[in-house]
């Protein structure tokens, strides 16, 4: 069994008035390689007329961002010409690569007659051999992600990507990679087989969950050692879970603002590139 190297909660750090915790990077942990920024937005219910989500227009570059949308809806637009609404239970998957300026806000429909929102954004890092790739842009709603059951029904897996139990998620990745979101009952248990060497990305969204003895509730980041190659979760209580594991690139890592490279001097090319219009035009 995998064992259980620290538990780190989510810091509490708003934007506007959106709800947002944040347990990746933290003061303890820069990374769990390639897996290296988390927020998690919400729960939270906006009234009707609100302003929506507030991340505007902006620039990225040698990541890609995955977005799992539990309540609410995300209207998503960038400058590669890619346009969408996706809706409750659906994922975006973004490759920023060589960069682009894309914006994330709520629909009209939700700003006109509100609603729940829980949103989570998970930055996902690229190899440097991938960083300068094309960018891509993938939404899927939930309808088609692939879902099976484990212990008899008591846990849905929502499989967005890599293989489980002979099912495989709808998105190529870049990197192979496992992502998934799990929608446990009280008293429900799976066991994971993850490779001695890839590193787990495993944050608990909702609810409370049991890791060799130890309670772990909600909204709390889970790092893991590399000292053994299956993982034993048993819910206490409904719960929902974050649950990916990848190969470590094992590079340097420089990231500054809404870029992630490997030196400092690619930082700098990074923002003069966009400053000379490189990333695309963006048009209202």
């Amino acid at each position: 069994m995998k064992t259980i190297k620290a538990i780190h909660p989510a810091s509490y750090h708003p934007i506007a008035d959106l709800i947002t915790y944040n347990p990746l990077p933290s003061q303890n942990l820069r990374q769990i390689d390639p897996f290296i920024f988390l927020n998690h937005h919400g729960f939270q219910t906006y009234p009707k007329n609100n302003n929506g989500l507030p991340f505007g227009p902006h620039p990225h570059r040698g990541m890609e961002t995955v977005t799992f949308i539990l309540e609410g809806d995300i209207m998503h637009k960038d400058s590669g010409g890619h346009e969408s609404v996706i809706e409750k239970g659906g994922i975006q998957w973004m490759t920023a690569g060589s960069g682009l300026i894309h914006a994330e806000v709520s629909s009209g429909k939700f700003k006109k007659e509100g609603g729940d929102l829980e949103i989570l954004q998970l930055w996902v890092n690229l190899p440097s051999k991938h960083k300068m790739t094309k960018p891509k842009y993938v939404g899927l709603q939930n309808e088609e992600i692939t879902r099976f059951e484990l212990d008899g029904g008591k846990i849905s897996v929502q499989l967005i990507s890599g293989e489980w139990n002979g099912y495989r998620g709808p998105l190529e990745t870049i990197s192979p990679m496992l992502m998934s979101t799990l929608y446990l009952k009280p008293g429900s248990s799976f066991t994971k087989i993850i490779p001695k060497e890839e590193n787990v990305f495993f944050y608990v969204v909702r609810g409370e969950v049991q890791i060799q003895g130890e309670n772990i509730p909600f909204r709390n980041l889970i790092e893991f050692n590399n000292d053994g190659d299956s993982l034993t979760v048993k819910a206490s209580k409904d719960s929902v879970i974050l649950l990916g594991h990848a190969m470590p690139f094992n590079e340097a890592l420089v990231a500054h603002g809404p870029f992630v490279m490997n030196t400092q001097q690619e930082i700098m090319q990074a923002y003069q590139d966009y400053q000379a219009g490189k990333f695309g035009v963006w048009e209202d």
